[in-house]
Formats: C-alpha cells, sequence, structure tokens
C-alpha cells in the first residue's frame, strides 16, 4: 500500500478526494487529513508519507509554505488547485504534478499511475524551480525541467531549438544535436513555456524557439529553417500569425 497524506483547508475537497481515493486508486492508503499547511507538516514529519496530495491555497501556512519549511521532501508531491495560471507555470516549469479541483477521476488515476512509472522523488533543484517562479511570477527563469522516463532534465529555455509532438510524448531538439524525449504532450510543454514569449505553436506538430528560425520559405503554409538546418512545417492557420512577428 502506498502511504498518502491529504492537506487541505476545505472538509469537502479532503472528503471527496479521499472517496475518490478509495473508489479508483485502492492501493493508495490515506493516513491522515489534514485541514492547513501546519497540520499537513507535523503529519509528514510523524507518518513519513510516500505521497503528499498538497492544496495551495490555504490561510496561514499556504502549500508552498509547507513545503518551505520542511527539511526534506523525500516523497513524491500532486498539488491540487483551482484555476490558477501563476501557480500552474510554476508547477509545469519544475516538472512536478497538478489536478485542478473538482478532480475528475481519470485526471486522478492518470496522476497516480504515473507515481507507479517514477523512479525518484522531486528534487531539490525542482522545488527551487517552483519557487523561484512564484516569488516573481513576471520574470523569466532561466532553467525549466523537462519530465522524462526516470526522472527530469534542467535545460536552459534558450538552449531550445523546437519541439515536435510524438503521439503522448514530445521530442525537445536541443543544440549540440542533443535530444530529449518528455514524457507529456506537445499541448503541455506548449503550457510549460508560456512564460518565455520566444516560443511559437507554428503547427499542430511543431513548437519553434523564433531566435532559432533561419528563414520562413513560403508556400500553402510554408515552413520554417531552423538554425540546425532542420525543417518545419508552418500550418495555413498559424501561418498568419507567425508572418505578423516577422513584420514587426
Amino acid at each position: 500500500m502506498i502511504k498518502t497524506i491529504i492537506v487541505d483547508d476545505e472538509i469537502h475537497c479532503l472528503d471527496t478526494l479521499n472517496i475518490l481515493l478509495k473508489e479508483h486508486c485502492p492501493t493508495m492508503n490515506v493516513v491522515q487529513q489534514c485541514k492547513s499547511g501546519e497540520e499537513g507538516y507535523q503529519a509528514i514529519n510523524f507518518h513519513k508519507p510516500d505521497v503528499v496530495f498538497l492544496d495551495i491555497e490555504m490561510p496561514g501556512m499556504n502549500g508552498f509554505d509547507m513545503l518551505k519549511k520542511l527539511s526534506d521532501v523525500n516523497f513524491s508531491v500532486i498539488f491540487t488547485t483551482g484555476y490558477d495560471q501563476y501557480a500552474i507555470t510554476a508547477i509545469h516549469l519544475s516538472a512536478l504534478d497538478y489536478l485542478l479541483k473538482p478532480i475528475a477521476p481519470s485526471d486522478l488515476i492518470g496522476a497516480v499511475r504515473k507515481l507507479d512509472s517514477r523512479k525518484q522523488f522531486p528534487s531539490k533543484e525542482q522545488f527551487g524551480i517552483l519557487l523561484d517562479k512564484l516569488s516573481n511570477p513576471r520574470g523569466s527563469i532561466a532553467r525549466f525541467a523537462i519530465p522524462t522516463f526516470d526522472g527530469f532534465e534542467l535545460v536552459s529555455a534558450e538552449a531550445i531549438i523546437c519541439c515536435t509532438a510524438d503521439d503522448n510524448y514530445t521530442r525537445f531538439q536541443l543544440k549540440n544535436d542533443r535530444e530529449i524525449i518528455a514524457c507529456r504532450t506537445l499541448k503541455q510543454i506548449e503550457e510549460s513555456l508560456e512564460s518565455f514569449p520566444f516560443f511559437l505553436r507554428v503547427h499542430h506538430s511543431y513548437l519553434v524557439n523564433m531566435n532559432e528560425v533561419v528563414r520562413y520559405v513560403r508556400g500553402e503554409g510554408g515552413y520554417l529553417v531552423m538554425s540546425d538546418g532542420r525543417s518545419v512545417n508552418v500550418s495555413r492557420s498559424r501561418k498568419e500569425s507567425l508572418l505578423r512577428l516577422f513584420v514587426t
């Protein structure tokens, strides 16, 4: 059984998630439900859980403050939150997981399955990226975490040439002929990179770093030639927005 703690200041959210876990994720053993960040902090130190479902917005000590107070985060974290774009962007950049409230059973099952395939707990670097972004939500972060099959890789956004969809995965083409396969869809990667304005989705299969575009070749949609020599197709529906960037 997977020792689990739920931290949320809303009683109905605690009860609902507990019921969903019992119904859909029977391997998750909820050892305590906590109504505050302080209570969660004490429960984590006492139970030493494998997984914590952590609400972000709580009075007093919020979820992020609770994490900062812990000396070590040697457990998996799944954030639970309403729609908060800054928080979600920060979580994406750090390659951590979250569930949007109200939590759908299918999303919960997917998040738990990802836990089963993960080989390590979140690192200090991941939480460092998360907290840096939260403390400066409108500023840029030099690096972000790319989730991979066996963990994550920290890369500079400027080192990315383009990202290519590959079913439920994304291929990152980096400078120096490096490639990283991320276990995220291109849509999820696009959301992760929203705070970097030089990325543009030019096709349902391609997200490009506009600083790495060498030239544009006209056609029905046309295509871009990137700095490493590869060609990237442009869809007709995205051609106009792309050309506006070149003109301005």
